[in-house]
């Protein structure tokens, strides 16, 4: 399980960090304040070609590797989860067209993902189908050479600001799983009929764009659809493979921005007159908060190495590595407010953005209850 980063990857990582650290650290607290979604920083990720990192050189990518993808994603969720996610979306929205279009429909929607122009958005919850996508109620009917979508999803990443999105819709009602298509609805923002509602109020990630989307006879070319019609709940599953393991990039990097704070301010922090880092008690939370980010990290490498190998026990391998490091944010941010006290319990320090941050985490993408049962069919199939 030991993943090494290469040369390049390794340059990536300085290269990221250091802007990170430079433009969007700075901003991070006024992202969560405001939640406002943050174009300044979709400009940053477009002047650095940091969104070309998911997609092949042949498309104007940078990489591919779903490994120097996470590693990105890990080095901006350290100081800010909201921008993190931009980037995580953005090849959420892509993976299904990567892994289920056509040579003309990829050449067609990729370049404009990949140099940023465009965001994309994956739509597939719905208020009463979240853990169970195969009971969607969202429906696409076919007209001639066209399909109408009606219905609604909900908790859509991006549904606002995306102008690709990748809708999931039925087809054939009575199929269950098997009636599912996919398809892609290019320039969302100016499609007649279709509508976003902001949600507000969340937790954490309040910068990101998070919207209902309602489909009032929306119409869709049947050349936009991905696949044959029945294939899209196939393609949905294959494409949370991929994504999992960047929403537990994202958690490793909220754990290890967490403690880096944490430990930062035990060396400065004095009570009866030394520093609260010499105190054994404050010793053992932060050598418990290290290892479970090291194990996290481990397991999201070495789960993101199995993508770009395209090596078998890639399903249990993302579910694992989303539960453990998902579980391991949550719990080094908790403790990060804990070492902090009473500073850690109110927004002049980052750790209790982090700790709402990491909570979302646990949830989307399927949440961890959901990750186990995966984990668990994997393991008793052998």
């Amino acid at each position: 399980m030991d993943v090494r980063l290469n040369e390049e990857q390794q340059a990536i990582q300085q290269s990221v960090r250091e802007l990170v650290r430079g433009k969007i650290a700075p901003r991070a607290a006024d992202i969560d304040r405001s939640a406002e979604f943050p174009w300044d920083v979709v400009d940053i990720f477009r002047k650095h070609d940091l969104f070309a990192l998911p997609f092949p050189p042949e498309y104007g990518g940078l990489s591919g590797s779903a490994l120097t993808l996470n590693v990105a994603i890990e080095e901006v969720a350290k100081v800010c989860a909201t921008s993190a996610l931009i980037l995580a979306v953005q090849a959420l929205g892509c993976h299904p067209i990567m892994l289920g279009g056509t040579p003309e429909q990829q050449r067609r929607f990729l370049p404009a993902l990949a140099c940023g122009e465009k965001l994309a958005a994956y739509a597939l919850s719905e208020s009463s189908a979240g853990s169970d996508p195969a009971g969607m109620e969202t429906r696409a009917q076919r007209r001639g050479d066209e399909y109408v979508l009606t219905g609604a999803k909900n908790w859509i990443t991006n549904g606002g600001v995306a102008d690709t999105i990748v809708v999931f819709a039925k087809t054939d009602p009575r199929a269950g799983s098997k009636g599912v298509s996919a398809f892609v609805l290019d320039n969302a923002r100016a499609c007649k009929g279709l509508t976003a509602t902001l949600i507000h109020g969340k937790l954490g990630i309040r910068g990101s764009n998070t919207a209902e989307l309602h489909f009032d006879d929306v119409v869709v070319p049947a050349g936009n659809r991905l696949g044959e019609e029945g294939d899209g709940f196939k393609l949905a599953l294959r494409v949370l493979d991929r994504s999992r393991p960047g929403v537990a990039a994202q958690a490793l990097g909220i754990a290890q921005g967490a403690l880096d704070y944490a430990a930062g301010y035990a060396r400065e922090r004095h009570q009866f007159g030394k520093a609260i880092a010499e105190f054994q008690g404050i010793q053992f939370m932060l050598a418990d908060m290290d290892a479970q980010t090291e194990a996290a990290r481990a397991m999201v490498y070495h789960a993101s190495n199995l993508i770009d190998m395209k090596a078998p026990g890639v399903t249990a391998a993302a579910a694992i590595c989303k539960l453990l490091a998902s579980d391991a944010a949550m719990r080094v941010t908790t403790d990060a407010v804990q070492i902090l006290g009473g500073y850690g319990y109110v927004n002049e320090y980052p750790v209790e953005r982090m700790m709402r941050d990491a909570k979302i985490t646990q949830i989307y993408e399927g949440t961890n209850q959901i990750q186990r049962l995966v984990i668990a069919r994997s393991l008793l199939q052998g």
